[in-house]
Order: C-alpha cells, then sequence, then structure tokens
C-alpha cells in the first residue's frame, strides 16, 4: 500500500511539474512569497533577474498584499532584440523598475475581482487597462493565461507579454 502511495504521489507530481501548480509551497510544507514562487514555477527566470537587477527582490518578499501580471520567460523573448540587456543595465535600473512596478497592483486581487475592474492602478503610479470578452482577459495588450497562483504575500496573474507604461 505505501508503495501505491508513492507512485500515486509521483505521478501527481510529474503531472503537476508540466503545469504551473496553483499554489506554491516550499518543501516543508509552507506556502512561499511572491518572489520563491516565481523563482519555483520555473518560467520566470527572467523576471526573477529583472526584479534583481531593479532591486524588487526584497519589495515583493515583503509583506504586502501584492498582485503580480507576471510576464513568463517567453513573454520576455518577445521584446524587441537587445531590448531586454539595455533594461539590465544598471544605468537604465529607473526604468526597468518603472517597467516592472508596472506589473504590480496593490492588494490581493484575485482573478474573480479582476474580470468586474476597468482598470488598476499599478505600483508605478499609472493604471492598467482591462478588458473582458467572454473568457479572455487583457492586461493592457497582454492575455492573462493562468490565474490565482496563490503566494503568502499576495497573488499572482500569468501573462503573456511585457507591459510597457505609457
Amino acid at each position: 500500500m505505501m508503495r501505491l502511495s508513492r507512485l500515486m504521489s509521483s505521478v501527481i507530481l510529474a503531472i503537476s511539474a508540466g503545469s504551473f501548480v496553483s499554489m506554491a509551497v516550499a518543501a516543508d510544507g509552507a506556502k512561499q512569497d511572491i518572489v520563491a514562487t516565481a523563482q519555483s514555477a520555473g518560467q520566470f527566470k527572467t523576471l526573477v533577474a529583472a526584479l534583481g537587477a531593479a532591486g524588487l527582490v526584497e519589495t515583493l518578499k515583503g509583506a504586502g498584499p501584492f498582485t503580480v501580471f507576471a510576464p513568463t520567460d517567453a513573454a520576455f523573448e518577445k521584446l524587441p532584440a537587445g531590448t531586454l540587456e539595455s533594461l539590465l543595465k544598471p544605468e537604465n535600473k529607473k526604468k526597468l523598475t518603472d517597467i516592472l512596478t508596472y506589473h504590480v497592483v496593490a492588494g490581493n486581487v484575485k482573478a474573480a475581482e479582476v474580470v468586474k475592474m476597468t482598470n488598476a492602478k499599478t505600483l508605478n503610479g499609472a493604471n492598467l487597462k482591462i478588458t473582458v470578452n467572454g473568457s479572455k482577459v487583457m492586461v493592457d495588450s497582454a492575455s492573462v493565461v493562468k490565474t490565482d497562483i496563490a503566494a503568502t504575500n499576495g497573488t499572482i496573474h500569468v501573462i503573456d507579454s511585457v507591459l510597457m507604461p505609457k
């Protein structure tokens, strides 16, 4: 019976590894903060590196709560050639910070609330435009592809493009 239980656990873990689980959990069973959740997912390496370059890691590890519209590594790859490399240079830290804080909303805003909104004020002070067309939710020009990924200090919604403040 124990062997079957381990096998089932392995199958469940293998299935979960192929898609981002809705709640990131540390090895000891505790939920993780937004940054650790993004790191654990494996599809936000560029975002986490950019947060480090902008000096925002400690902020997003803080109490929050925060809602992050998180672009995947594939979303960063859609940027024009050289854009990311330029943004990661120390002399462009302010611009990078403005872009990254444009992806963050104060508060723990779940998908059920997002779909009722027409805009959301970001940490950089600008507003994101939110549109809903059937089951498709757009944040500015990005599609929301996964929602309600829980962290100890907020929620992550996955988007398919990097948002640029106006």
